[in-house]
């Protein structure tokens, strides 16, 4: 299968259940499978509507708001495994070579791939 530009990345969460604000940018295929991902943690507020660290991610749909249903409107950011590249923006951003947090709550901790499969299964890619 050809990797363009036009091809959407196939991620693990279906689209549908992808609520906004959701990351921007690529949309294809990843080249390689990092050595780390990120995965929030419980201590993520959802930065009541408006996260930090989506804004920095550069993969589309790779992060997204999930809602808490038993506590609307609140909500929290969830990664889809498959479409993250491990550049680790939404931890830490900054311009020449400075260092911010992309998560206010540090609530978002790069974990090894191999720790993920564990748990979701052996990724394709």
């Amino acid at each position: 299968m050809a990797t363009t530009p036009e091809t959407k990345a196939p991620g693990l969460v279906p689209d549908e259940l992808k609520h906004s604000p959701r990351s921007k940018g690529q949309n294809y295929p990843r080249k390689k499978k990092p050595k780390e991902l990120a995965v929030i943690t419980e201590c993520c507020t959802g930065c009541a509507g408006s996260p930090a660290c989506v804004e920095y991610c550069p993969v589309e749909d790779c992060m997204f708001w999930v809602p808490d249903e038993s506590n609307p409107p609140f909500g929290r950011i969830q990664v889809d495994p498959i479409l993250c590249i491990g550049c680790k923006k939404c931890i830490s951003k900054g311009p020449d070579g400075c260092f911010l947090d992309g998560c206010p709550w540090d609530a978002i901790e790069m974990v090894e791939t191999t720790e993920v499969e564990a748990v979701i299964g052996k990724m394709p890619y």
